[in-house]
Order: C-alpha cells, then sequence, then structure tokens
C-alpha cells in the first residue's frame, strides 16, 4: 500500500457509485438521454466499468490505464449532465442549483484522478 490515502478513497467512491447501478439501475435510466440506445444495458455497462475501473487504481500495473479510462468516463457523463438540465424532467427532480454545481465538479473529479498519473 504505497499509494497515496487519496487515491484508495477514489476507488471505493468509484465502486460504490458503480455498485448503485446495479442496486437502483432505475435512478439512472431516469436521467439517461432519450438519443441514446438500450438505457438499462448502458447503466449496467456503466456501472460495470467504474468498478472495473476502480479496482484498477488499486493495482499497480492498471492505475495508470484506470486513470485516463476515469478521465474518459467522466467527460463522456457530461453527456448526462448537459441533458439533465435541458428540462424539469430529465431534472429528476433534482434542483437547477445541483445540477450547475455537477459540471464543474467533473472537471474536478477529472484533475483529481489526473494527479495520481506518475
Amino acid at each position: 500500500m504505497n499509494e497515496p490515502l487519496g487515491l484508495y478513497v477514489m476507488a471505493v467512491m468509484y465502486c460504490i457509485a458503480g455498485i448503485m447501478h446495479f442496486i437502483k439501475p432505475k435512478a439512472y435510466m431516469r436521467i439517461m438521454p432519450n438519443y441514446l440506445p438500450k438505457h438499462k444495458t448502458l447503466v449496467y455497462l456503466s456501472g460495470l466499468a467504474e468498478i472495473l475501473l476502480a479496482i484498477g487504481l488499486c493495482l499497480p500495473t492498471l492505475k495508470t490505464i484506470s486513470i485516463y479510462g476515469i478521465i474518459a468516463m467522466l467527460a463522456v457523463f457530461l453527456l448526462v449532465h448537459f441533458y439533465m438540465l435541458s428540462s424539469k424532467k430529465a431534472s429528476a427532480g433534482f434542483p437547477k442549483w445541483l445540477l450547475l454545481f455537477r459540471l464543474p465538479l467533473q472537471f474536478v473529479l477529472m484533475y483529481w484522478a489526473w494527479t495520481y498519473i506518475n
């Protein structure tokens, strides 16, 4: 365990987020943009990706590729965040200020991941 604690915190965070895709898939399907096909499949795939990338953060040989994967995943998730701002129905009941806050938060999370690249 030579890695910084923050890397393991990140791994736990993404692992829990990924697991939630399987526990509460309907919550994630509600916020999927209409133009994307097969919402349930995409929810499960994104959850699986989060779990695998989280595990990869803890394995020295996979850490760097997992960090790049997390950054790419967060960039793709921006589509969902912008979609949620598009209408009251798409917002899933979240207040507009929270939806707006999530946009720069994605970039903070990307930067956080980037800081662990050696």
